[in-house]
Formats: structure tokens, sequence, C-alpha cells
């Protein structure tokens, strides 16, 4: 049995971007495994990292954010969610995107976490926010986005993260989180 490594055995024999946009940059690679087979991989990069803020409110609810995903074909149910340049820093793209999706803002903030989404395909990097503090303006939803905003009790989410109502990774992460740091 050989020794487990926590350096990196892979071996990039070549990268081809085989497709492009905007917001993600796909790549098809041959590779040498780490044991030392020729291979492929694909991997997923994308432009921005990912954010997802849990908005608490002083009786302990959150907000969710419910739209239709278009690449899951079904409604999905979500914290505020979405993404921040890389030249941008993680909390002002958090606090921009709660406002946005919610019209929300908070006086406070705290960085719960920073996470991979799906670290087998992709190198996407999320970070996690409790906002608290909250007061009500004006939500600025992209002309992509048909949201519609819920409000909740957090011990409510747990419940549905629980019986997969949500499915989001992010939002799973970020709800369980919260969850615990509030005590429920």
């Amino acid at each position: 049995m050989r020794g487990i490594s926590t350096e990196n055995n892979w071996k990039t024999l070549s990268s081809k971007t085989v497709y492009e946009n905007a917001w993600l940059e796909i790549s098809h690679r041959e590779v040498i495994n780490p044991a030392g087979k020729d291979g492929i991989y694909g991997v997923v990069k994308f432009k921005n990292k990912a954010l997802g803020i849990i908005p608490v409110d002083e009786n302990g609810n959150i907000y969710l954010v419910g739209q239709f995903r278009y690449t899951l074909n079904e409604y999905s149910w979500e914290i505020p969610e979405g993404g921040g340049p890389f030249d941008e820093d993680v909390l002002d793209a958090a606090k921009r995107e709660l406002k946005e999706e919610t019209g929300l803002l908070a006086s406070n903030w705290t960085r719960l976490s920073r996470i991979h989404t799906s670290n087998s395909a992709t190198d996407e990097e999320g970070f996690l926010f409790l906002a608290e503090g909250l007061s009500q303006s004006e939500a600025e939803p992209e002309e992509t986005e048909e949201l519609q905003v819920k409000k909740i009790h957090l011990s409510e989410a747990v419940e549905m993260v629980m019986r997969s109502e949500i499915t989001d990774a992010i939002s799973i992460a970020g709800i369980l989180m919260a969850a615990r740091l509030k005590g429920i």
C-alpha cells in the first residue's frame, strides 16, 4: 500500500479550452494521474467568486429567494446568493447581492466560511456570510432574475434542508452553519 500524500500528484500534460463565456471556462486536460497512468480531466473554472448570505432578523427569521433554475429544470428555494468579481472585496459583493435580490441592508456582517462548491470538477470558491441588523430598501434584481422572497424561521429552513426541499449546496451549508451559530 502506498503512502498518502497531501502534495499534488497529478501532472498536466495539456490543457485546451473547449468552451468559454462571461461566467465560466471549461477545459479538457490530458493528465497523468497519481497512479502514474494517462488520463483525462474536465475542469470548470468560474470567473467570479460564489457568495451566499443568510439574512437573520431579530426574531430568528431568515429570507429565502425562490427562482426557476434553468440548469435543474425546477424551482429552487435558496439563500440570497450570487457572484462577485475576483477583484471585488467579498463582503462588498455580498452586500450588493443581498440588496439586489431582497432589498435588504444589514448593519452587522459575519463571515461564516470559505467553501468549494463541487471540487471534483470545478475550482469555484464560495464565501458565506451571516447578515444581521436588517432594514428594508428596494430590491434591484437582474433582468434575468424572476425572484420570489419569503421569510421563514431559521428552524423551518433547517427542516426544509432535512426534507431535501432546499438542495442548493451553498444554501445548505449556510443554513446549517447559521443554525449551529444561533443554537438551533
